[in-house]
Order: C-alpha cells, then sequence, then structure tokens
C-alpha cells in the first residue's frame, strides 16, 4: 500500500503530467501565487510549473500549483483610475440596498442589507 508521502512525490510528472511534490518538499526556485505576490512578483504568463500536493483521509488530495521564480514579473502598480474603481467597487459593497446608507462594514451577502435593517425586518415579523 503507498504511502501518503509516495502518492504526493512525481518529480518527473509521469503520474500528474507535472512535477509533484509533497507538502512542503517543494524545490528551491519555485513558488505559489501568494508567494510570489509577498514578494512583489506575478506569474507573468507563464505556465504552472509544478505542484504541491497533500492528502488527508477526510479531504482527499489538495494541491497548490507552483510557478518558476525567474520567469515570475514585477507586478504591476495600481494608477489612479484602478484605485478610484476599488474604491467604487468598496463603496457599492458598504451601501446598503435597503437604506441608502454607507454602514462602514462590508455588507454580509446572507442577508443582503445592513444590521439595522435587519433587526428592524425581524422585529416587524415578529
Amino acid at each position: 500500500m503507498p504511502t501518503a508521502y509516495s502518492r504526493c512525490y512525481d518529480p518527473t510528472g509521469a503520474r500528474y503530467g507535472i512535477p509533484t511534490y509533497p507538502w512542503r518538499m517543494a524545490p528551491d526556485g519555485y513558488a505559489t501565487r501568494r508567494q510570489l505576490r509577498a514578494r512583489g512578483l506575478r506569474p507573468g504568463g507563464q505556465g504552472v510549473t509544478a505542484q504541491v500536493m497533500v492528502t488527508r483521509r477526510h479531504y482527499g488530495a489538495r494541491v497548490a500549483y507552483l510557478y518558476r521564480i525567474d520567469l515570475a514579473k514585477p507586478v504591476r502598480p495600481m494608477t489612479s483610475r484602478k484605485w478610484g474603481a476599488l474604491a467604487l467597487a468598496m463603496l457599492a459593497r458598504r451601501t446598503c440596498p435597503r437604506c441608502q446608507l454607507d454602514v462602514g462594514y462590508c455588507i454580509s451577502t446572507r442577508h443582503g442589507i445592513c444590521g439595522l435593517c435587519l433587526i428592524t425586518e425581524e422585529q416587524s415579523a415578529a
């Protein structure tokens, strides 16, 4: 019976199509998207080069895709228009559709209205 390590170790890519390593065992020179972003980099059009895999009894196999660090490009800087678009999007997430007020926090998608409108709705239903 193969161990979890042996199921996740495929450096040639024969089993999974791309080189696969166990969790935290990838060789130097590879990084995930988040790790690239922490370094101020982005994949820059390169495809997935390898993957790390972890197998858990209840979750099955989970993978994280890896990119080569030497082929990564710097993150594009935010322009004033991008900052403006982001500010408008966040304003829309904070504005209650019922009372049209900016409540200062992102409104839950579960209820779709602010807490004050939710309390008012619950009191009127009771």
